[in-house]
């Protein structure tokens, strides 16, 4: 049996975007970077990945549970 690489390139810049950085969180909030820092740090609401010193928070999730604020408020 033959051992094969398959690379799969995405269909569209929205799929290579699957997360976002704490500077985007910052400006969809409209907060400091360092309050997007500390939300990452402690929600458990979304889900956070560090790579590193990079923090990446799972684009979906994030905005499921932004949606589900909004909701509240209504």
């Amino acid at each position: 049996m033959k051992n094969e690489q398959i690379y799969m390139q995405p269909e569209s810049s929205s799929d290579r975007n699957r997360t976002y950085t704490v500077q985007e969180i910052a400006e969809i909030l409209n907060v400091s970077v360092r309050t997007a820092y500390n939300l990452c740090e402690k929600t458990n609401n979304f889900k956070v990945v560090r790579v590193g010193k990079c923090v990446r928070v799972n684009r979906l999730s994030f905005d499921k549970w932004l949606s589900d604020c909004d909701m509240a408020d209504k």
